[in-house]
C-alpha cells in the first residue's frame, strides 16, 4: 500500500528480489555464501535476515553505486551532493569519531572501501555478536585504512540523537522553546534523522514533540499524524 501511494505521488519504484548468487560473484562475499549454503558457514544466533541486509547494502554498492538508507529515517534535506561518505554516530570531545554506522552508505560504483567492508564480512563474520558485521565492522575498517577518498561525516548529519536518548525526540513534554530551537538547528544542518527503531518502534510520537513537528513538514505520506 504505501508503495502504490509513492509510486501514485510520481515518485519511481522497482521492487526486487536479489539474486544473491549473482550480487555476490566476484565480489569477497562469494566464498562465504557458498560456505553458508553449503552448511560449512555457521549462520550464529543473529537471524541471517539481518546479516545479510549488511552485506547485501555492500554488494550492491560496491557493482552499481548509489545510496544506501535503513528505512527508519525522516529525511530532511537533499544529500544529492554527498559523495563517497559514511556518518558518524559519536565522536570524543576532540571531534574524531569513535563509532561509525552503516544504516547510511554512499558510495561509487567499484569504491575500494566497500571493497574492503566486504573482505572484513567474509574474513571475520560472527553471527553471535549484535552489531559486528554491521556498523562495527565498517568502524574496524576504517580505522586501519588511509588514502581512500571518503568522507566521515559527523553526527549532526544523519545521528543527531544517539540510541539511548532518542526518546527525548518523541516527547513533547520538553521545554517549548528548546523544541522550537532544535527543530530549526535539524533543518539547517542535519541531512535526515536515524529514528533507532530497535528502540523506538514502541514509542508514541506525542503531539508538538520534535518527531512530530519534523514528520508533518518532511513526510510525503503521512496525512494525519
Amino acid at each position: 500500500m504505501i508503495f502504490k501511494s509513492l509510486v501514485e505521488l510520481g515518485y519511481r519504484i522497482l521492487l526486487v528480489t536479489p539474486d544473491l548468487y549473482f550480487l555476490f560473484e566476484n565480489t569477497p562475499s562469494k566464498s562465504w555464501f557458498i560456505d553458508l549454503k553449503n552448511g560449512k558457514k555457521d549462520p550464529g544466533k543473529i537471524p541471517l535476515a539481518q546479516n545479510l541486509s549488511n552485506l547485501i547494502r555492500l554488494a550492491v554498492l560496491y557493482k552499481y553505486g548509489g545510496v544506501y538508507l535503513d528505512t527508519d529515517f525522516i529525511i530532511l534535506k537533499d544529500f544529492s551532493r554527498l559523495r563517497n561518505s559514511i556518518g558518524a554516530q559519536s565522536v570524543d570531545r576532540n571531534g574524531k569519531w569513535t563509532r561509525l554506522n552503516n544504516a547510511v552508505l554512499i558510495f561509487d560504483k567499484s569504491h575500494p572501501l566497500v571493497y574492503k567492508f566486504m573482505e572484513e564480512f567474509a574474513l571475520s563474520f560472527d553471527g553471535n555478536r549484535w552489531g559486528y558485521n554491521g556498523p562495527y565492522l565498517v568502524s574496524r575498517v576504517v580505522e586501519k585504512v588511509k588514502d581512500y577518498n571518503f568522507s566521515v561525516l559527523p553526527p549532526r548529519a544523519f545521528y543527531p540523537m544517539n540510541w539511548v536518548r532518542i526518546k527525548g525526540f518523541f516527547n513533547a513534554k520538553n521545554d517549548s522553546r528548546w523544541i522550537e530551537a532544535k527543530v530549526l538547528e535539524l533543518n539547517e544542518k542535519t541531512y535526515g534523522i536515524h529514528l533507532w527503531n530497535r528502540q523506538s518502534k514502541s514509542m508514541k510520537i506525542e503531539q508538538g514533540s520534535i518527531i512530530d513537528r519534523l514528520i508533518s513538514t518532511h513526510c510525503v505520506v503521512c496525512n494525519d499524524i
